[in-house]
Protein backbone atom coordinates (compact mmCIF):
# COMPACT_ATOMS: atom_id res chain seq x y z
CA UNK A 1 0.00 0.00 0.00
CA UNK A 2 1.45 3.83 -0.78
CA UNK A 3 1.77 5.95 1.39
CA UNK A 4 -0.68 8.56 -0.19
CA UNK A 5 -3.52 5.51 0.19
CA UNK A 6 -3.02 5.20 3.72
CA UNK A 7 -3.45 8.58 4.12
CA UNK A 8 -6.63 8.47 2.20
CA UNK A 9 -8.64 6.26 4.51
CA UNK A 10 -10.74 9.01 6.74
CA UNK A 11 -14.32 8.66 6.33
CA UNK A 12 -17.54 11.15 6.81
CA UNK A 13 -20.32 9.90 9.05
CA UNK A 14 -24.12 10.68 9.85
CA UNK A 15 -26.15 9.66 12.87
CA UNK A 16 -29.53 10.08 13.43
CA UNK A 17 -30.65 10.99 16.87
CA UNK A 18 -33.41 10.64 18.82
CA UNK A 19 -35.66 14.46 19.26
CA UNK A 20 -34.73 14.26 23.26
CA UNK A 21 -31.22 15.64 22.30
CA UNK A 22 -33.16 19.01 21.52
CA UNK A 23 -33.11 19.11 25.40
CA UNK A 24 -28.83 19.12 25.47
CA UNK A 25 -27.51 22.49 26.25
CA UNK A 26 -24.53 21.36 23.56
CA UNK A 27 -27.03 20.47 20.64
CA UNK A 28 -29.11 24.06 21.63
CA UNK A 29 -26.13 26.21 21.12
CA UNK A 30 -25.70 24.89 17.71
CA UNK A 31 -29.47 24.78 16.64
CA UNK A 32 -31.11 27.64 18.35
CA UNK A 33 -33.85 28.13 15.86
CA UNK A 34 -34.97 24.25 14.84
CA UNK A 35 -38.39 23.57 14.66
CA UNK A 36 -39.83 20.62 15.51
CA UNK A 37 -40.47 17.67 13.45
CA UNK A 38 -36.88 18.22 11.93
CA UNK A 39 -34.87 15.31 12.11
CA UNK A 40 -31.97 15.78 14.47
CA UNK A 41 -28.28 14.41 13.34
CA UNK A 42 -24.51 14.00 14.49
CA UNK A 43 -22.36 14.71 11.54
CA UNK A 44 -18.67 13.52 12.61
CA UNK A 45 -15.75 12.05 11.01
CA UNK A 46 -13.13 9.18 11.36
CA UNK A 47 -10.62 7.05 10.27
CA UNK A 48 -12.06 3.94 11.13
CA UNK A 49 -15.01 1.95 9.39
CA UNK A 50 -17.91 4.09 10.14
CA UNK A 51 -20.19 1.11 11.31
CA UNK A 52 -17.26 0.40 14.09
CA UNK A 53 -17.10 4.14 14.73
CA UNK A 54 -20.81 4.10 15.69
CA UNK A 55 -20.21 1.62 17.63
CA UNK A 56 -17.67 3.06 19.73
CA UNK A 57 -19.63 5.54 20.08
CA UNK A 58 -22.56 3.74 22.00
CA UNK A 59 -20.29 2.28 24.53
CA UNK A 60 -19.03 5.29 24.90
CA UNK A 61 -15.37 4.56 23.59
CA UNK A 62 -13.90 8.07 22.38
CA UNK A 63 -17.94 8.96 21.31
CA UNK A 64 -19.10 11.90 21.72
CA UNK A 65 -22.27 11.81 24.70
CA UNK A 66 -24.90 13.10 22.76
CA UNK A 67 -24.81 9.63 20.48
CA UNK A 68 -24.22 7.58 23.48
CA UNK A 69 -27.18 8.45 24.61
CA UNK A 70 -29.60 9.56 21.51
CA UNK A 71 -28.31 7.95 19.08
CA UNK A 72 -31.44 6.05 16.94
CA UNK A 73 -29.23 4.96 13.63
CA UNK A 74 -26.41 5.32 11.32
CA UNK A 75 -27.70 7.23 8.23
CA UNK A 76 -25.74 5.96 5.14
CA UNK A 77 -27.75 7.57 2.50
CA UNK A 78 -26.48 11.22 3.75
CA UNK A 79 -22.84 10.16 3.86
CA UNK A 80 -22.49 6.84 1.65
CA UNK A 81 -20.99 9.19 -1.76
CA UNK A 82 -18.15 10.79 0.14
CA UNK A 83 -15.11 9.00 -0.83
CA UNK A 84 -12.00 8.15 1.49
CA UNK A 85 -10.15 11.67 2.09
CA UNK A 86 -7.18 12.58 4.16
CA UNK A 87 -7.61 13.58 7.87
CA UNK A 88 -7.28 17.95 7.21
CA UNK A 89 -10.19 17.12 4.08
CA UNK A 90 -12.59 15.08 6.19
CA UNK A 91 -12.38 18.12 8.90
CA UNK A 92 -13.05 20.52 6.40
CA UNK A 93 -16.10 18.17 4.74
CA UNK A 94 -17.31 17.58 8.19
CA UNK A 95 -17.65 21.26 8.54
CA UNK A 96 -19.43 21.62 5.52
CA UNK A 97 -21.62 19.22 5.46
CA UNK A 98 -23.32 19.80 8.70
CA UNK A 99 -23.94 23.49 7.33
CA UNK A 100 -25.29 21.55 3.99
CA UNK A 101 -27.56 19.53 6.38
CA UNK A 102 -28.86 22.21 8.35
CA UNK A 103 -29.44 24.52 5.15
CA UNK A 104 -31.52 21.38 4.11
CA UNK A 105 -33.98 21.43 7.07
CA UNK A 106 -31.78 18.75 9.62
CA UNK A 107 -30.92 20.25 13.25
CA UNK A 108 -27.52 18.81 13.04
CA UNK A 109 -24.34 19.12 16.05
CA UNK A 110 -21.06 18.65 15.03
CA UNK A 111 -18.06 19.52 16.42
Amino acid sequence: MSRRTRRLHHRIYVVELDPAVRRERRFIRQNRYTKPGQTCLYVGSTGLDPLIRYANHLRGHKGCPLVRRHAIRLRPDLFADFPAMTWADAVATEEAWAKELREAGYAVYQH
